[in-house]
This record gives C-alpha cells, sequence and structure tokens, in this order.
C-alpha cells in the first residue's frame, strides 16, 4: 500500500553569458514513502512490491537513473531490481530471529533515485505465519498442596512459551477433566497468558493423597497447534494462611544505568501462622522470563530488590515483576504481587550524524535554496534527551533547513557565490541535544564552488598607442596587446582579433593579430607622408 508518494521537480538556473549560451539544470529532492507486507518463510526472489510503478516510473527512467537502497533497520533482507524497480525478497525471512524483540515486525529501507536525487522511505512488514507449537518449559511438574486450602486457592503454574507472535502466540489454555481443579487465564501482556490453577473444591489428604492432571496450551492459528504439562499435585497437611503483603500496588522510578546492587524497592509480606508456617522467604515468581532474571535479583529474607545489571531506557521503559512470598511450613503457601519498575530516561546518547547525500561540487551561479547535501540526525534517548538541533558552526552563505521527515534537515545555499572570492568552504555541522546536561556531535562538510564564465576579459590598458617607422618592412611585428579574465580553466583562455568592420575596415585590413598572443603585424610598408595616423580595435574573447 502506498503511504505517499512526490515526484522530483527539475530546478532551472541561468549562467552569465558572453557571445555563447550554457544552461545549467539544478534539481530539488523529495521524497516518498511507501509500505508492503510480506509472510515470513517465502522463497528468496519473491516479489514484495514494485517500487517503481508505485512512484509512476516507467522502465525508460530507470534506464537513466540508479535506483538502490542506502540504509535498512535489518541486515539486507530484501533487494531492488535497478532495472524494473522490484522489491524483492533476499533471502528467506525469520521473522522470531528478525523481529524477536516487537511484536510488530516493521523492517525500515531508505532508498534513494539518483539523477537527480530522490529518497523513498519503504516500510515492509513482515507477516507472521503459524509455524512453531507452544512447549512448556518442562513436561512435567510437581505442585504440594495443603489440603487445608479453601476452595479458590491460586497457584500460577509456568507459561507456554510459543516464538509465535499475535493470534498465532498461545490464546487458551485447557485442563483436563477433574473435580477439584480449574484453570483461570491472567493476560500479562508482553510476557503472554498466564495459567493459573485454581481450587474449586476442598482437598481430602485420606481420600486422595495426589492428583494427576494434564495442561494444554493452545495457539490461535486456523489449524492451533498445542503442547501438554502433566501436572503431580501432592496433598499434604495443614498450613492454612498465606502470606500477605503490606500494599496492594507496588510502582517504582528507577533511573536508567543505575550502579549495580542499587536497591530498587523493598516489599513486605507477612503470614498470621506461626513458627516455621509463618516464616517467609522471598522470590522472582517462576513465570518471569530470563532477561529479567538477568536485570534484578532479590533478598530472600529482607524482600529488597536490587539491580543486578545495567538497565538501558532505549531497550525498555517500564518492566513488571512477579514477587512471590513463600513461608516455611511443610506444605508451603505463596502469594504473588506485580512490581511495576518504571524506568527514567538520562542523556546517555551523543546524537549520530549522517550524511544520506552530499554534491561535493556546486556551480557558483547556483540560485539561493540549492540543495547542496541530506543529512539524517539520530538519538537513542527520548524526549528533551532525544529532541537534536542541528546548526553550522560558521558564518558560510549556507543554511540547514529541517526536512517534513522528522530528523532530516537539507544544507541549501541561502545566497548567492562568487567563486573568484570563495572558491571552496569547509563547513562544521553541530548536532546538539537538548537534555539537562546536552551532548552533541560534529561533522565537517567541504563544497568546492565550481567556476562558470561570468567574466568578462579586461584589456591591461585601454587605449593603446604605439609607433611604426615609416618604410617598414611587412611581417613585422609592431606592437603586443594583453587581456586577462578572472574566471578558471576554458572560461579564461583568451583569444584576440583584430575588428574588420565600419570606417576602419580598410585600414585593419593592412594588420594582422596572433588570436594566442596578441601580437600585432603589418602586412604592408608605410608612407609618412601618405598616413601619419590610424586607428583599429581588437577584440579579446574567452573560451568559455
Amino acid at each position: 500500500m502506498t503511504m505517499g508518494q512526490r515526484k522530483l521537480v527539475p530546478g532551472k538556473a541561468r549562467g552569465y553569458v558572453v557571445g555563447f549560451m550554457v544552461v545549467f539544470c539544478m534539481w530539488s529532492a523529495a521524497s516518498a514513502q511507501l509500505r508492503y507486507s510480506v509472510s515470513e518463510e517465502v522463497n528468496a526472489g519473491t516479489a514484495v512490491g514494485n517500487i517503481a510503478k508505485d512512484l509512476g516510473l516507467d522502465k525508460n527512467t530507470l534506464k537513466d537513473r540508479k535506483y538502490r537502497i542506502v540504509s535498512s533497520d535489518a541486515e539486507p533482507l530484501f533487494n531492488v531490481n535497478p532495472n524494473d524497480g522490484f522489491l524483492y525478497v533476499n533471502r528467506i525471512v525469520d521473522r522470531e530471529k528478525v523481529c524477536a524483540q516487537s511484536s510488530a515486525c516493521l523492517i525500515n529501507l531508505k532508498t534513494v533515485l539518483e539523477n537527480p536525487l530522490e529518497v523513498h522511505y519503504v516500510r515492509v512488514e513482515v507477516l507472521d505465519v503459524n509455524d512453531h507449537a507452544p512447549s512448556f518449559q518442562e513436561n512435567e511438574t510437581t505442585l504440594e498442596i495443603s489440603e487445608s486450602v479453601m476452595p479458590g486457592a491460586r497457584i500460577q503454574l509456568k507459561a507456554a512459551r510459543d516464538p509465535d507472535s499475535g493470534p498465532f502466540s498461545v490464546q487458551q489454555y485447557t485442563l483436563s477433566q477433574n473435580d477439584h481443579f480449574r484453570l483461570e487465564i491472567k493476560d500479562k501482556g508482553d510476557d503472554g497468558k498466564i495459567p493459573i490453577l485454581i481450587v474449586q473444591k476442598s482437598l481430602d489428604r485420606e481420600t486422595a493423597k495426589n492428583h494427576s492432571l494434564i495442561i494444554t496450551a493452545v495457539d490461535g492459528g486456523k489449524r492451533p497447534k498445542s503442547g501438554n504439562m502433566h501436572i503431580l499435585i501432592n496433598v499434604l497437611d495443614t498450613n492454612d494462611n498465606a502470606p500477605i503483603f503490606s500494599e496492594d500496588d507496588y510502582t517504582v522510578m528507577l533511573k536508567e544505568n543505575s550502579p549495580i546492587g542499587t536497591t530498587v524497592i523493598m516489599v513486605n509480606a507477612t503470614d498470621l501462622d506461626d513458627g516455621p508456617n509463618g516464616e517467609l522467604t522471598y522470590s522472582i515468581s517462576n513465570s518471569v522470563n530470563q532477561n529479567l532474571l538477568n536485570l534484578f535479583e532479590i533478598n530472600s529474607a529482607t524482600g529488597e530488590i536490587f539491580v543486578k545489571e545495567l538497565i538501558d531506557f532505549e531497550e525498555k521503559d517500564k518492566y513488571e515483576i512477579e514477587i512471590q512470598a513463600m513461608d516455611k511450613g511443610v506444605a508451603p503457601l505463596t502469594t504473588e504481587k506485580s512490581v511495576i519498575i518504571k524506568i527514567v530516561d538520562v542523556n546517555d546518547n551523543a546524537p549520530e550524524i549522517e550524511v544520506t547525500s552530499f554534491s561535493s561540487s556546486i556551480p557558483e551561479d547556483a540560485k539561493p535554496g540549492t540543495t547542496v547535501a541530506l543529512i539524517s540526525v539520530h538519538d537513542l534517548d527520548s524526549g528533551l534527551n532525544g529532541k537534536v538541533i542541528c546548526s553550522l558552526s560558521e558564518d558560510v552563505p549556507f543554511s540547514l533547513l529541517p526536512s517534513l521527515q522528522e530528523k532530516m534537515f537539507s544544507l541549501v545555499t541561502k545566497s548567492h557565490l562568487d567563486r573568484e572570492k570563495y572558491s571552496y568552504y569547509n563547513m562544521k555541522i553541530v548536532a546538539k541535544d537538548e537534555g539537562d546536561h546536552p551532548l552533541s556531535s560534529e561533522k565537517t562538510i567541504s563544497v568546492v564552488v565550481s567556476d562558470v564564465n561570468d567574466n568578462r576579459p579586461e584589456f591591461l590598458m585601454s587605449p593603446y598607442t604605439f609607433y611604426i617607422t615609416e618604410n617598414n618592412n611587412p611581417g613585422d611585428s609592431v606592437f603586443s596587446v594583453k587581456a586577462s579574465d578572472q574566471d578558471e580553466n576554458e572560461n579564461a583562455h583568451i583569444s584576440y582579433l583584430i575588428k574588420r568592420d565600419g570606417s576602419e575596415e580598410r585600414t585593419a585590413s593592412f594588420l594582422n593579430i596572433n588570436s594566442e598572443t596578441g601580437d600585432i603585424v603589418v602586412m604592408k610598408s608605410f608612407d609618412f607622408e601618405s598616413l601619419k595616423t590610424f586607428q583599429f580595435q581588437v577584440v579579446a574573447t574567452d573560451s568559455g
């Protein structure tokens, strides 16, 4: 689906002309956004969409203009056929590997169409297919439940995991038919759906010492896949009070990059029982994923949660940990409580500057507003810490203009250039964020100002006066003229000729000039009594 399209509109510029015509074609950058989708596991070479067609380009355009991908969110999963503009799969895409941390698998591609430059942003959504079955961490688990447990008691089980996402992940659990237990499902968001075993009928150890159950996890595919775990329940005697946490909700703010060992929060629970049945230990619930176990740890005796590894806000801004308080009874009772940890961003990432397109040379007659380079800036921080201001550190006839695309800037001319005054510019681009302790980075761009034929040749003297002795020899060189031109190369290469029109034509016919050196040669012998003075015009022309 095409999100938006824009076509390049060629600009126009005129050069200063002396005796000839030069046309300069300038360009301006445009951008477009396209969006496609493709299922994972499709074969390499599968077409995703025709970018050229969606942009309104024909094959003749592609012959003269190079189209390519310049950057991507991921390693090269896609490529563009430069001949027909088709975007195709470069290799088989495994969505679970490419987008392991994201529910929506969106691959952002930045493409350019050159001569003139166009920037297009293409987003490809990799659609999930149901290629994994749910599985439990263990094939069998054993629970010990006191016979004094009242109906309604809740035991959280280990959740099944399914690498697929969305509707293809675990959607429901079922429990084998029995008289004493039922299932309830708790939706934990990023942690998926958690099965909770609920006692619905009192247990009697003397009637049945154990119970055998099968829990089945089922995903949401059209042909659903499933996985089983065997639950063995041993019924024990009597510890009839579960721990109770002192707070209904635990929420805490934690700065990213807090030192290892920093205390996050201390939870507290009590148990009305006496002796070992009222003594508590704290732990992180086994339903929590391994990533959380790597980041946080809890003191089993005090309930103090502390940082185990450095926390990065840019990876995740909130964590929810299930904390478990368990007594030391023969048949221990447990209570779980959620602790929400909100990560506070600090300004720990400097902006990054990327020059996505650059014209290293620009003609001196370029109009103000001519694009020289496209600049993108990135800052991994958020809020003001991630808001970047881009500027030029020197007073130059260029300026940075923000683009419609967020964090994109165009380096453009802001006034007319004059190569004869400045033939090149070294510009330092500074990107600075707006955090409390701002971070910045710099990049230097060098631009050469190319010459155009905007200066006329000028004679060293005007008029020239010289003398010839009568009875001179024909073919003698009698004088030399000289002109200069402030331009360079061909624009400054001067040739000379004698103007032969009007009343001076007869006299000028007696003279000849070397077009390269300006040396004037007389073609006859002059007689003072017949001709005492004469004048003529020499024309100097550059080769622009």
